[in-house]
């Protein structure tokens, strides 16, 4: 059995259903399907119920036809283009995912305020948007001629899916643009031979709106009108976690409506699969063998093992291999764990699975997690609309070691151990066992386990610059995310990174230049950057003195938070730390006239201090930002801008220098 990922069926990723565009069946070599244009739309001026929108979608249609040999969407869509602003809506964009679908039969328009058409004949552009784990995701760019305020636009396209599989399907209601009315239908796949089912679930549909309901003709439709614009906020929840949606889902398995059940044959179907996978104990053994010694403590025995399997080829993190090239290398399918061993490779999930698989030859009692990955979406397991087996979508390894529960996944590339990535922490997983499993939590990393540190040792000279040595030291999952993110470039490409980040903290124009070679491969200890640093004019005279700024590293902190009224709630990633540490050595003659006052915020879950001190001619400056919560409410968003205003106080806080020439003269 081949577990390529924590799930039973393949499913379609959700950035197909984040477009701005409907979905209808697909008539290959149909003539024009645009509808006609009413005058009153051709007229309108603005939405009473969108003040001051940009541009609103009039029309919007998506229905699906899943046969299972050739299933597509079909999408249509309409926009009313109401302001100057509003013309950026001309350049389209479709995503789709490259491996399982295509984007075909586009057809555009632009109907111009007098009601004459012009229709699109330019070219359709393919080009790389976002790549993740296992998946390349593509969009078709096109750009409508003559778009001007009064505009409508309209265009449709063919998802043409991938023939001899079906997908789940996701209606996505909320869109960027106030929806005047938009209609959805589904007709889901109807086997002959196999016993596959479909059950849908919704979330925040617009008042008024009837369910989805299935039809006499056995298609589900759904009808919506007069849809809010989803507003897109700094930290905010997932998207899908937040906007309007109906999700569909087949399984081969009979509908379940107690939830308790549900899960438990979940739990008993992924642990006999698991089983049968990881059930390879004299491989394992001496396998084992090469790894650890006799001597060697239980805890080291775990990083050991741990080390090599992360030492293995990891082939969710090499770069997406064509059609042609897959056919060439003909990659051998793997069966369980040994054959992973014997090969040398696997991908991430798979090599999690092996890491169990040896840590109980090593006699551990090790459980193996699946998980429920939270970029996407929250889990919760008890709600009724949630049962669905996808939702379990990444996996971890559990190990009891003298009484502590120590949670690991080496196929995360740059995992170090005991770590888990960011998405797997804080959520709900099913411990799997014979008897269906049990739901645990992940922990949350504590805020100091994840760090920026920036070490400067700095020298002013007489005319204002700041020069010298920066070292900027990444600690756990800060550390992690940067080696994932730049795993496939060159030494060049790293370099530019890393002193790009520099430039980013800093808010002033800087000269930066990175002077070592940090160590990218090894999760097991930080990333270190050492740098040669120089800011000209970061003093500045203020007639016998010198005003010399404190917020050296402050600027990814100066815009936070910035309007007053919050939509969604403020959601980290992981709570982390900030921490920079800098000696300044002034000229000599010069003197400290004052200091800024210690200065210490503390929210409970939030904490900021700044400390400035003197010694002989030598200023230290030590600032703190730590950030120990995953999610806040929106009742508390006043608070958490009152706490970083005075953040940007603190951080704008100057040291009063004496010059020599004013410090002679007196």
């Amino acid at each position: 059995m081949l577990l390529r990922r924590c799930v039973t069926l393949p499913r379609l990723s959700l950035i197909l259903a984040l477009v701005l565009g409907v979905f209808r069946p697909a008539t290959t070599g149909a003539s024009d399907r645009f509808m006609p244009i009413s005058p009153d739309e051709l007229a309108m001026k603005n939405e009473p119920l969108a003040p001051g929108a940009p541009a609103i979608l009039l029309f919007r249609q998506v229905d699906r036809d899943d046969n299972g040999l050739t299933s597509h969407e079909d999408n249509y869509v309409r926009i009313k283009i109401l302001t100057e602003e509003g013309r950026k809506y001309g350049d389209s964009e479709i995503p789709f995912a490259k491996d399982n679908a295509d984007v075909v039969n586009i057809k555009a328009r632009t109907i111009r305020p007098d009601g004459s058409i012009v229709n699109f004949d330019g070219k359709v552009f393919e080009k790389s948007i976002v790549k993740t784990r296992g998946m390349k995701y593509m969009a078709k760019t096109f750009a409508l001629p003559d778009v001007q305020a009064g505009s409508i636009i309209e265009y449709y396209w063919t998802y043409d899916l991938s023939e001899h599989r079906i997908y789940a399907s996701h209606w996505i209601l909320s869109e960027e643009l106030f929806t005047r009315y938009a209609k959805f239908s589904l007709k889901p796949y109807d086997p002959r031979n196999i016993r596959v089912s479909v059950r849908w679930s919704w979330q925040g549909l617009p008042p008024g709106t009837t369910p989805p309901k299935d039809g006499p003709d056995h298609i589900i439709r759904l009808e919506a009108h007069n849809i809010p614009a989803f507003q897109t906020e700094d930290f905010m929840p997932p998207a899908n976690e937040l906007k309007s949606r109906v999700d569909f889902l087949y399984s081969y398995d009979p509908p379940e409506a107690d939830n308790e059940k549900f899960w438990r044959q979940v739990g008993k179907k992924r642990n006999d699969q698991l089983e049968s996978f990881v059930n390879k104990r004299s491989a394992m053994q001496q396998a084992v063998a090469t790894m650890i010694s006799p001597e060697d403590s239980p805890e080291v025995k775990l990083q050991k093992i741990y080390t090599r399997v992360q030492q293995l080829r990891n082939t969710s993190y090499e770069p997406r291999k064509t059609e042609q090239e897959e056919k060439r290398d003909n990659p051998k399918q793997i069966n369980n764990v040994e054959d992973i061993w014997k090969r040398g490779y696997g991908n991430g999930v798979e090599l999690t699975w092996l890491y169990l698989a040896l840590a109980r030859a090593a006699g551990f009692e090790a459980y193996g997690v699946c998980v429920s990955d939270r970029r996407n979406y929250f889990f919760n397991p008890t709600n009724p609309s949630q049962m669905d087996a996808h939702r379990l979508d990444a996996n971890a390894v559990l190990i009891k070691l003298n009484g502590k529960d120590i949670y690991c996944d080496p196929g995360t590339k740059f995992a170090p151990f005991g770590l888990l990535p960011w998405p797997e922490t804080g959520v709900q997983g099913l411990r799997l066992d014979k008897d269906g499993g049990s739901w645990i939590k992940t922990p949350l990393p504590e805020s100091s386990v994840s760090r920026i540190e920036h070490k400067a040792d700095l020298k002013l000279s007489d005319t204002g610059d700041l020069e010298g040595k920066l070292t900027t030291t990444f600690t756990g999952l800060e550390a992690m995310l940067r080696r994932v993110d730049e795993r496939n470039v060159d030494d060049t490409e790293r370099k530019k990174f890393l002193e790009d980040h520099v430039k980013r903290f800093v808010p002033v124009p800087i000269e930066v230049e990175l002077t070592n070679n940090p160590n990218w491969s090894d999760p097991a200890v930080p990333l270190v950057a050492e740098f040669h640093l120089k800011i000209s004019g970061w003093a500045s005279p203020a007639g016998h003195r010198v005003l010399v700024p404190v917020g050296l590293f402050s600027e990814t902190e100066k815009h936070l938070f910035d309007h007053a009224e919050r939509v969604h709630p403020i959601y980290m990633e992981f709570p982390f730390q900030k921490i920079d540490d800098i000696t300044m050595r002034i000229p000599s003659g010069w003197q400290v006239s004052s200091l800024p006052p210690l200065l210490k915020q503390d929210g409970r879950i939030i904490t900021y201090s700044m400390k400035v001190d003197n010694d002989k001619g030598k200023i230290s400056l030590t600032r703190t930002l730590d950030v120990n919560f995953l999610i806040m409410q929106t009742q508390y968003y006043s608070a958490l801008r009152n706490f970083f205003q005075q953040v940007r106080t603190g951080d704008e806080q100057q040291i009063v220098l004496q010059s020599g020439a004013a410090t002679a003269s007196k």
